[in-house]
């Protein structure tokens, strides 16, 4: 069967409108009455930025742009920084000119920056001066010019031209302002805004096309989900004088929609910061933070140390409202462990892909709390079928394979037709995760169908294993992945992240200490989970390899395991 939102999505979302003239020129019938109130907030420094002061600055950098560069239409500029208070109007700035935007990690490897750079066809990189270094060696390798690099904040090394600098010129009126990209009817639905690179989760990252209209489309399908239902009971919702943190990374697609986008247009205020969880607790209570959009390796790191750290559970967190996690599936346990931490607030699943200009399903402002492991309900807009194995449509609570269709959905992959054609198909997207919708419209994600167990002829998620594994006392993160196995085909393999105390323990006592709490790790499951579910394997990591957003690079740990050996007292 298809499924569809019980809220319908009204028609209007405007088609000849850029990101910024959207978000900073009109006034939509949806959004809140335009105000002058700090729409970011530099945590560091406490510095904010006005509605007024960031359009104008908006304007001024394009203007400074057009003038140094001659930066213009479908010209690429690429932004390699950690979030920054001016790394949404450097955005804007790319767009107001006709330009297209690719945000890259600062922690990217050399190879990884040639890589994102070649596929892109950046002109342009604004780095932050942290990374600087890295550009400038992915620069040398392709001889990309170090002359069309802009530093993103002061101190500005010599023989570099800074955003600032770029803004000041854009502003002083001596040269002709720019001509302002102006889309004719229909044409943000072609027009690329955003390379946006996907996780590379299971394989080598590609570069998604995502057009004006779909991110638009989005924000305003999120805005219409948030008010469907809205009361004062649940006090729900993004609204104006509500303050977010923003840190999730604006390099990937859901830092970028919404953890900036998505808020700026309800009126929310923006608190700028660089991830570390005693940074975020201190902004919590110093900025009286009112809204999270987290990461499942955050909720863990959180979780976890509000259980055990007196360090953490000093800060009052009684400000916040309203939680979601989203960028990988939240298993029911740590949901449980949310909700614990934040009885009062809202506290869901946010679900979305890149290939759909993220937003799929989240939490509805008129439900207090999701259910356990359900990532939401469909945005208004979204159409659904969950597609089984014999290829037939499943019934209301059935798994299988989602498909979805939105007005949001990217292009395709830039400049890669043969991956485009195996994935949008039609006006469909084939996500490759195995859901489940229930009768009442809860959205389940179970896993990735490509990171599925086989053990025999039964289907094991990671994800559930994990959320199990997490309850260990002895367990700070885990990620688990399949091994043949001559018997049953594939059984589980268990990477684990053990607590301080638990590696202390480690250090003291490797060969005993090791040996039991693998046994005991593999015991809680055991005792938890049927017997093909069961961990068959467990080794220990210092940490897991994932994407900035959070999610497990299995692939990694699939090439690690193939090239190790097992460890001793391992196996049951």
């Amino acid at each position: 069967m298809l499924f569809s939102a019980s809220t319908a999505l009204p028609d209007v979302i405007p088609d000849n409108q850029t990101i910024p003239q959207f978000l900073l020129d009109t006034q939509h019938r949806l959004c809140p009455r335009r105000k002058d109130y700090p729409c970011l907030i530099e945590e560091s420094s406490g510095r904010s930025v006005t509605f007024t002061e960031l359009r104008e600055r908006t304007f001024a950098l394009a203007n400074g742009l057009h003038q140094r560069f001659s930066f213009g239409d479908n010209d690429i500029a690429l932004i390699c920084s950690p979030n920054h208070v001016d790394y949404p109007a450097a955005i804007w700035a790319i767009h107001r000119l006709g330009g297209i935007f690719t945000g890259a990690s600062p922690n990217s490897t050399r190879e990884e920056l040639v890589n994102q750079l070649r596929k892109s066809e950046a002109s342009l990189i604004f780095v932050h001066p942290a990374s600087l270094d890295l550009a400038l060696a992915a620069a040398k390798t392709i001889q990309f010019p170090d002359d069309r690099i802009i530093t993103l904040d002061a101190p500005t090394p010599t023989g570099f031209v800074s955003l600032s600098d770029l803004t000041t010129e854009g502003s002083s009126g001596c040269s002709m302002p720019f001509a302002e990209r102006i889309l004719s009817k229909g044409e943000g639905k072609s027009k690329v805004a955003v390379l946006c690179f996907s996780s590379g989760t299971t394989g080598p990252p590609k570069a998604v096309s995502i057009t004006h209209y779909a991110l638009i489309a989005n924000v305003i399908q999120m805005t219409v989900h948030n008010i469907s239902g809205a009361s004062a009971s649940t006090g729900s919702g993004y609204n104006p004088g509500d303050i977010s943190l923003m840190i999730l990374p604006l390099n990937h697609v859901a830092g970028l929609i919404c953890n900036l986008h998505f808020p700026l247009f309800s009126g929310v205020t923006l608190v700028v910061q660089k991830y570390s969880l005693l940074s975020m607790m201190e902004s919590i209570v110093r900025y009286a933070v009112s809204h999270l959009l987290l990461v499942p390796p955050q909720v863990v790191a959180l979780t976890k140390a509000s259980d055990r750290d007196p360090a953490v559970r000093k800060y009052d967190l009684r400000s916040v409202r309203h939680v979601l996690c989203g960028a990988a599936p939240l298993s029911p346990e740590m949901s449980s462990l949310l909700l614990d931490l934040f009885p009062e607030a809202q506290v869901g699943q946010i679900y979305g892909l890149t290939e759909t200009a993220t937003t799929i399903s989240m939490l509805p402002a008129r439900e207090a709390r999701g259910p356990l492991g359900s990532v939401g309900q469909l945005l208004p807009g979204v159409r659904a079928k969950v597609v089984k194995d014999d290829g037939s449509l499943a019934a209301a609570g059935e798994p299988g394979e989602l498909y979805v269709s939105s007005p949001s959905l990217a292009l395709g992959y830039h400049n890669d037709d043969s991956a485009t054609r195996d994935v949008f198909i039609n006006e469909w997207v084939k996500t490759g995760d195995q859901v489940l919708i229930s009768p009442e419209g809860e959205l389940y994600v179970l896993d990735r169908i490509k990171e599925m167990i086989k053990v025999k002829a039964f289907q094991v998620a990671p994800a559930e294993l994990e959320g199990c594994l997490l309850e260990h006392p002895d367990v700070l993160d885990c990620a688990v992945v399949g091994t043949p196995d001559a018997y049953s085909g594939e059984v589980p393999f268990a990477y684990v992240v053990l607590t301080a105390d638990a590696r202390q323990r480690l250090k003291e006592d490797a060969s005993e200490f090791g040996r039991k709490v693998r046994s005991s790790i593999m015991a809680h499951v055991a005792a938890r989970k049927s017997r093909y579910k069961q961990i068959r394997y467990v080794e220990f990591l210092d940490a897991i390899p994932k994407t900035p957003s959070g999610k497990i690079l299995r692939r990694k740990l699939r090439s690690r395991l193939h090239r190790s050996f097992l460890l001793p007292n391992a196996k049951l």
